[in-house]
């Protein structure tokens, strides 16, 4: 397991997905793969780094795990900011026009489509949120 700590800001949205890339290299990940991972670290550090402790910056930890069977990788963020369950959030309607389609939550239903799996738990004071891609 590999794990980095960092502070939740959008300038370091680039540092985390290097650090979670270089660990889906090691395991030969398609392009394709890394390609999702990359959006679903993306927004899901990206909302920590926007919400969690606004207006103040807090840490986040970022744990790269690998399963070897099925061989998979999972990735789980932490923080310590406002509990938010982004699970419990209602599924945006992807059948209306951009225009009339409310802002929020394209990012989070991509996330979960594109993954294997998907889990949210608030404990000890701090936001879990887990993502497990199977590597082809």
């Amino acid at each position: 397991m590999k794990e980095l700590t960092i502070d939740a800001t959008i300038e370091n949205i680039a540092v985390v997905t290097a650090f979670v890339g270089g660990q889906l290299e090691r395991l030969g990940c398609s392009v394709k793969t890394q390609m999702q991972v990359d959006v679903a670290v993306d927004e899901l550090f990206g909302n920590i780094a926007n919400y969690a402790y606004t207006p103040r910056i807090g840490a986040a930890t970022v744990r790269v795990e690998v399963i070897e069977k099925p061989l998979a990788v999972v990735l789980t963020f932490i923080d310590n900011g406002v509990p938010y369950d982004p699970l419990a959030e209602e599924e945006p309607d992807i059948t209306l026009s951009a225009e009339d389609r409310p802002i929020g939550g394209l990012g989070i239903y991509m996330v979960k489509k594109t993954m294997d799996d998907i889990t949210y738990e608030y404990r000890d004071g701090q936001n879990i949120l887990k993502i497990k891609k199977e590597i082809s």
